[in-house]
């Protein structure tokens, strides 16, 4: 079973992927309560900046707990946070563990997330010794399942009524990139 004993700090030719601390919710606040953008987020945008203090410490939380990772996307040139990203829900015994990202509004297209994705899955499938990545998408996500797909995810099938905000349950895409196929995607890109 793998043991890491300190956050892992990853980098990228412009971002560089480190621990989320309690200095980051204000960031977090921008991109979460941001109504329109976080529609396909599966939770409800966040109103107030004590609910941005919180979620600071629930990603911050996941590695003490040994649930995985939660890293924040601070872009190199200007120091900004421009999004996060994990693996979460980390099975250890099983090798498999979830996958979930957010970023800007203003930094999106630029491709960060998919930069900062490769740098994470690497990290997962060399170091984590995972087997399995799943993602979950809301199938009107056009650009969170392109994303996906370019990474080498496959669609498995539709979980039904999975996810509940905006006062209403909403189906979910499953993905699933196996270490196989990852080793096959990376090698071309």
């Amino acid at each position: 079973m793998t043991m890491i004993h300190r956050f892992p700090h990853l980098r990228t030719p412009r971002l560089h992927l480190r621990e989320i601390d309690p200095s980051d919710a204000p960031a977090l606040f921008a991109i979460h309560s941001d109504i329109e953008w976080m529609r396909w987020y599966g939770v409800d945008a966040i109103t107030d900046q004590s609910q941005a203090d919180q979620l600071a410490e629930l990603f911050a939380g996941w590695f003490p707990a040994g649930t995985g990772f939660r890293w924040g996307l601070e872009r190199i040139q200007d120091r900004r946070l421009i999004g996060t990203c994990g693996l979460f829900r980390w099975n250890k015994s099983w090798r498999n563990c979830v996958i979930g990202y957010e970023i800007e509004r203003d930094a999106h297209g630029q491709g960060y997330m998919r930069e900062a994705l490769t740098a994470v899955l690497d990290y997962g499938f060399n170091i984590m010794h995972l087997h399995r990545v799943q993602a979950e998408t809301h199938p009107d996500n056009l650009a969170s399942i392109g994303l996906a797909t370019r990474l080498g995810f496959r669609f498995e099938g539709l979980h039904r009524e999975q996810a509940f905000w905006g006062g209403k349950f909403h189906d979910l895409n499953c993905y699933s990139l196996l270490e196989k196929d990852w080793r096959a995607v990376s090698r071309t890109t």
